[in-house]
């Protein structure tokens, strides 16, 4: 079978998942802590922003709102950090 082609080099991780049947070992429930501390930072950003009432009518080209949405996590990033 043919690997995929990947020009970025990008590798997407996921974590364990647990079964009535199939426990986790120490190992994994380890992997499953670092996955979870770098992913929760990114869905509080989103939280953040899904409190900005201005995207909900958002109507703009991918590009422009890729832009939009990281000054809106710059800003609140900022608002954080003070």
């Amino acid at each position: 079978m043919d690997k995929p082609e990947n020009p970025d080099g990008q590798v997407l991780v996921t974590g364990y998942k647990a079964t009535r049947w199939h426990k986790l070992t120490p190992g994994q429930k380890q992997v499953n802590q670092v996955l979870a501390a770098g992913r929760a930072p990114v869905e509080h950003g989103f939280a953040h922003l899904k409190m900005w009432r201005t995207l909900t009518k958002l109507r703009t080209d991918p590009a422009r709102a890729t832009a939009l949405l990281r000054a809106l996590l710059v800003l609140k990033n900022l608002e954080v950090n003070r």
